[in-house]
């Protein structure tokens, strides 16, 4: 499968996170076809749409080794799945409700042969341990998701970013982060990748 968009835009791609990502290309649909995890209308754009747009994350922020990521409501594994691949020496817990949909990232995980992913079946209110960032995308309003995350940010200061939310989201933001307007940080993800999909797409941060 085709991954043109990812190359062009992250050329120092290792012969193994190539493979990777192809094998996401290749699964994603066949799994679409039992499990709905990416619109049925919209899984012909999956490398554009889904992986390219799960990374934008990285042209925000570069983990360093040993950075522990939670993805909030991961579904079928995106971004966590795709950030994985980038980021090899960081460790990221995929959490979502949907056990069918986990299995679905677990299964892609497992045939990608990603060795610094775990996942979590349950509500985020249950998981334990601390984290450096929790990154999500469209989930939940902000205000609403940092009230329940806050209490598992870590206190070290490791990345070039303090812990904190990092959430991919689209359209008009005004009212949503007006509480978080004076702490939140918003990137305009076309500053990073130049395919009109990401002309109102946002990478929004909020230190916690």
């Amino acid at each position: 499968m085709s991954i043109n968009h990812l190359l062009r835009h992250f050329p120092a791609l290792t012969a193994t996170q190539q493979s990777q990502l192809e094998t996401m290309m290749t699964l994603y649909p066949e799994w679409n076809e039992r499990i709905n995890v990416i619109s049925r209308r919209d899984i012909d754009n999956l490398e554009v749409h889904h992986l390219l747009h799960s990374l934008a994350i990285a042209r925000f922020i570069q983990f360093v080794p040993g950075t522990q990521v939670l993805d909030l409501g991961t579904g079928g594994g995106l971004p966590g799945l795709p950030l994985a691949v980038l980021f090899p020496e960081s460790h990221f817990l995929l959490v979502d409700r949907i056990a069918r949909k986990l299995r679905v990232a677990q299964d892609i995980a497992q045939q990608a042969g990603l060795t610094n992913v775990a996942f979590f079946h349950g509500d985020i209110k249950e998981v334990k341990g601390t984290f450096d960032f929790v990154v999500s995308r469209a989930v939940m309003p902000l205000p609403e998701m940092a009230r329940l995350v806050r209490r598992l940010m870590s206190k070290e200061f490791n990345n070039a970013l303090p812990a904190g939310l990092i959430c991919l989201k689209g359209g008009d933001l005004t009212e949503e982060l007006a509480p978080l307007a004076d702490r939140v940080i918003v990137d305009d993800v076309a500053t990073y990748f130049d395919e009109p999909y990401f002309e109102t797409k946002k990478v929004v941060y909020l230190p916690l």
